[in-house]
């Protein structure tokens, strides 16, 4: 899918704006929506600004999220692939003590908005038999106690598998990316033993590249244990 469109959501920072990088590489046209807008237009520059769409998005705001599909088409006439990868940070506490009021938005970024742009997105991605990845996470495969991020990212796995199936016969691919431990503004202080932005960043890409028949169903990616 050299040369071929693709939308980044969350893409300001961390892992989104490491895969426009690694997209832009590539040949990529882009679509880098978050809410950022000033990261979104810095980033634009570096990249080469013929080549990519900026849009400041709500990802939880529907009427946002079609207005950019519009612009996408109005911009460069088609869209190959999405990366839904907003997401938010829970808050320590568990269930027991966790200030409750960040839950609200986190569910909503993480789970209700992949939901509006899936919706939002697949009308056009079926006219092309396109893409469709999601930033899922190892929290998402695990148990961890009192999480309620790790919840929203249960979610996640179970969006991407349900929509495979929804997809299946229709030439559409759908790809779980699963990072464990990234070292990104995604948190408050730089993790030990974590990945990079760009090694998420470089498995985008790898789905992406496979040829039509090869569809990575997920991605799995935990930093090498530490020697002892």
């Amino acid at each position: 899918m050299q040369h071929g469109v693709l939308l980044i959501t969350g893409a300001s920072s961390g892992i989104g704006a490491a895969t426009a990088r690694a997209a832009a590489r590539e040949g990529y046209k882009l679509v880098l929506a978050a809410r950022s807008a000033d990261k979104l237009e810095a980033l634009a520059h570096e990249l080469g600004p013929e080549n990519v769409l900026t849009c400041e998005l709500d990802v939880t705001d529907m009427e946002q999220q079609l207005a950019m599909i519009d612009q996408t088409l109005e911009t460069f006439g088609r869209l190959d692939a999405v990366f839904a990868n907003a997401g938010q940070s829970g808050s320590s506490g568990g269930f027991s003590s966790a200030d409750h009021t960040t839950w609200r938005e986190m569910i909503l970024t993480n789970v209700y908005g992949v939901g509006l742009t899936l919706q939002a997105t697949l009308p056009t991605l079926k006219r092309h038999k396109g893409h469709v990845l999601l930033t899922g996470s190892a929290a998402g495969r695990t148990t961890i106690p009192g999480s309620m991020y790790s919840a929203t990212k249960w979610a996640v796995t179970g969006v991407g598998y349900n929509l495979r199936e929804e997809l299946r016969g229709s030439g559409m691919r759908v790809t779980l990316i699963e990072p464990g431990m990234v070292d990104t503004p995604f948190f408050d202080e730089s993790p030990e033993n974590a990945l990079e932005d760009r090694d998420i960043a470089n498995a985008v890409i790898y789905a992406l590249s496979q040829p039509a028949h090869v569809d990575v169903n997920e991605i799995l990616i935990r930093p090498t244990p530490p020697t002892e």
